[in-house]
C-alpha cells in the first residue's frame, strides 16, 4: 500500500490517472450505446448491428493512420480536434431517428474516434520513473477495471430506462471531459515520439507482423461475433438488462487475466505462454453456444475475460519484440485496422444471423474463429521467435499497459 501511496505522489500522476477516466469510460460505452439507440429506433437487430460493426469498421480502418500520425506528430492536435467533433457527433446520433442517418453516423464516428488510449499508454514512462511503473500499471489496472465494469452497465441502465437519450449525453460528456483534460496536461503537450530507424522496413513487410495479421482478422470476427451476439441474444430471449452485467463479467476477468499474465510472463517466454494460454482460450470458447443468457453465459464469459486478458498481454510481448524500432503506436494501429476491420464485419454479419436465425450461429462462429486463429499460430510460430526469451522488464510493462488500453 505504501509503494501505491509514493507513485500516486509523484508530481504528474494523479492529473493523468483521473485524466484519462471519463474517455475511458466513454469507449466502455459507445457500442452498446449505439446498438441499443439503433435497436429501440428501428426495431431492428440486424440494423443495429450493422452500424455497430460499421462504427468499428471505421474506427479500424482509419487507427493505423491515426497512430502514424501520433509517432510522427505527437498527440496535442488529435485530441484537442476529434474529441470535441466526437462528442458533438455522439449529440447528432442520439437525436437522429431516421436509419439511413444513424448508420451514416456510426460510420463518421468510428472514422473520427480519438486515440485516448494509444494516446495514455506512452505517457506513464515520462510521467512515473522506471523503478515505479510495475506499481503504476497496477493502480492504472484498478481505473480501468472499474471503466470496464461501469461503462457497459451505465450504458445500459440509461438505454433501459425511461430516459433512454442519457445514455449517449453521458457517453458525448464523458469524452469530451477526459478528453480536453488529457489534452492540456503538459505532459501530453511535450510527449515526444520515439525516433524511427533508417532504413527499417515497413511494419506491413515483416513476416512476423503478416503472421499476426492473419491471426488477428480471424480473432476480429471473433470479437464481433461476440460483441453483437451478446446483446442480439439477450433481448430475443427477454433478458436485455443481463447485457450490461455479462461484459462486465467480461471484463472484470479480463483484468484479472492481465494481472496474472504479468506474473507468468516473468517466468516463460511470451511466445511459449502465447501458444499455451491460446489453447486454453480454445477449449473455454468451445461450450459458448450451448449457454443460456443465465449463470452458464456468465461463468463462460468470465473465463472467456481471463483466457482474453492472459492472452493480450503475451500478445503485446510478441508485438513488442518483432515490431521495428520507432513504431510503439503504428504497431497496435496497424494490427488493429486488420483485427477492427473483421471486427466490423463480425458484427454486422452477428446481427443479421441473429435477426434471421439464431444468435447461438454467432456464439458457435466465435469459437470456430478462435480455434483457426490457433492453428494459424500453431502453424507459424517459427516467424515469432524473436519473441521466443524472456521480455526485458520495459517490454513487460509496456505490454500490460497495452492490453489494458487496447481499443482506438
Amino acid at each position: 500500500m505504501r509503494e501505491y501511496l509514493e507513485v500516486l505522489k509523484i508530481a504528474g500522476v494523479m492529473q493523468l490517472l483521473i485524466s484519462s477516466i471519463p474517455a475511458r469510460l466513454a469507449y466502455g460505452m459507445i457500442s452498446l450505446g449505439i446498438f441499443f439507440k439503433v435497436q429501440n429506433t428501428t426495431s431492428s437487430i440486424s440494423i443495429a448491428g450493422l452500424a455497430v460493426g460499421l462504427n468499428a469498421l471505421a474506427s479500424s480502418v482509419s487507427v493505423g493512420i491515426r497512430s502514424a500520425f501520433i509517432d510522427k506528430y505527437g498527440l496535442t492536435w488529435p485530441l484537442r480536434v476529434l474529441v470535441p467533433s466526437y462528442a458533438g457527433l455522439i449529440v447528432l446520433f442520439n437525436y437522429s431517428d431516421g436509419k439511413t442517418s444513424l448508420i451514416a453516423i456510426s460510420f463518421v464516428l468510428g472514422a473520427v474516434a480519438p486515440p485516448i488510449n494509444l494516446a495514455v499508454r506512452p505517457l506513464w514512462k515520462v510521467v512515473v520513473p522506471e523503478s515505479k511503473q510495475r506499481s503504476i500499471f497496477a493502480v492504472d489496472t484498478a481505473v480501468m477495471s472499474a471503466t470496464a465494469v461501469i461503462g457497459p452497465v451505465l450504458v445500459t441502465s440509461l438505454a433501459l430506462s425511461d430516459s433512454p437519450k442519457s445514455a449517449l449525453n453521458v457517453c458525448a460528456a464523458a469524452m469530451l471531459l477526459g478528453g480536453i483534460a488529457l489534452a492540456i496536461l503538459k505532459v501530453t503537450r511535450t510527449w515526444i515520439p520515439e525516433k524511427k530507424e533508417v532504413g527499417a522496413e515497413h511494419l506491413l513487410k515483416l513476416p512476423a507482423i503478416r503472421l499476426l495479421i492473419a491471426e488477428g482478422i480471424f480473432i476480429g470476427l471473433a470479437y464481433g461475433l461476440f460483441e453483437t451476439g451478446i446483446p442480439a441474444f439477450t433481448t430475443i430471449e427477454g433478458v436485455p438488462g443481463r447485457t450490461g452485467l455479462i461484459f462486465a463479467v467480461l471484463a472484470i476477468f479480463n483484468i484479472f487475466g492481465s494481472l496474472l499474465a504479468g506474473l507468468i510472463s516473468k517466468k516463460v517466454s511470451p511466445l511459449l505462454a502465447f501458444r499455451r494460454t491460446y489453447l486454453f482460450w480454445v477449449l473455454v470458447c468451445a461450450p459458448l453456444a450451448a449457454t443460456n443468457p443465465d449463470w452458464t453465459l456468465l461463468t463462460i464469459s468470465a473465463l472467456l475475460g481471463l483466457a482474453g486478458g492472459m492472452q493480450m498481454v503475451f500478445y503485446w510481448e510478441i508485438v513488442e519484440a518483432v515490431r521495428t524500432k520507432g513504431t510503439p503506436t503504428s504497431a497496435i494501429g496497424w494490427l488493429w485496422t486488420f483485427e477492427g476491420t473483421a471486427m466490423a464485419l463480425g458484427s454486422a454479419v452477428s446481427g443479421f444471423v441473429s435477426d434471421e436465425f439464431s444468435p447461438r450461429y454467432c456464439l458457435a462462429a466465435m469459437s470456430i474463429c478462435v480455434l483457426i486463429g490457433y492453428l494459424i499460430i500453431r502453424k507459424g510460430h517459427k516467424l515469432l521467435h524473436a519473441a521466443d526469451r524472456l521480455p526485458t522488464q520495459s517490454e513487460d510493462e509496456n505490454a500490460i499497459s497495452t492490453a489494458l488500453d487496447k481499443t482506438n
